[in-house]
């Protein structure tokens, strides 16, 4: 079984929690994906972070085209690891 994560990006933290309840409800995903913040370099104003929801799909049921499509949805992608 391998240990296979999927990061969504998300353009701020009320989308990344309302992504978050989604997910359940979209893929039926187990865990609820907490919101975690990600300063860009060099920026110290909360405007310029975006939001990462780390997912794990060691089962491998997640589909990565999928995954960045729902994203998108909200101006958000998956990031590629």
């Amino acid at each position: 079984m391998s240990d296979v994560r999927h990061v969504l990006v998300l353009p701020d933290r009320d989308t990344a929690e309302e992504v978050a309840e989604a997910l359940a409800e979209h893929f039926g995903v187990d865990e609820d994906p907490r919101p975690v913040r990600d300063a860009l370099a060099g920026e110290d104003d909360a405007e310029d972070a975006q939001w990462l929801l780390a997912l794990r799909d060691e089962a491998g049921r997640l589909d990565p085209a999928e995954l960045d499509a729902f994203a998108g949805r909200w101006d958000g992608w998956r990031e590629e690891p």
